[in-house]
């Protein structure tokens, strides 16, 4: 899926399978990036999605699957991006 036309992905289950969710402008981005298994998915709510993949959270977040972990890219609001 693209930037423009997001996967629903519904409401963040913390008891199911979740990659690590960050924004790319976290002063510890780099950081944390390297702690996590690059990995060539991303996984929310058990469903994995590739890298690239854009999904929308339940709390309406873009959110952007890169190398195991899910970045912020802002709101899936197109109205109040």
């Amino acid at each position: 899926m693209t930037q423009s036309n997001p996967t629903p992905a519904g409401t963040l289950d913390p008891e199911l399978r979740n990659s690590l969710i960050l924004e790319d402008t976290d002063e510890n981005f780099a950081e944390l990036a390297q702690q996590v298994e690059e990995l060539d998915v991303c996984y929310f709510n058990n469903v994995s999605y590739p890298s690239g993949h854009y999904v929308c959270s339940g709390s309406s977040e873009l959110l952007r699957c890169e190398k195991g972990i899910w970045i912020r890219e802002g709101s899936c609001n197109p109205d109040n991006p």
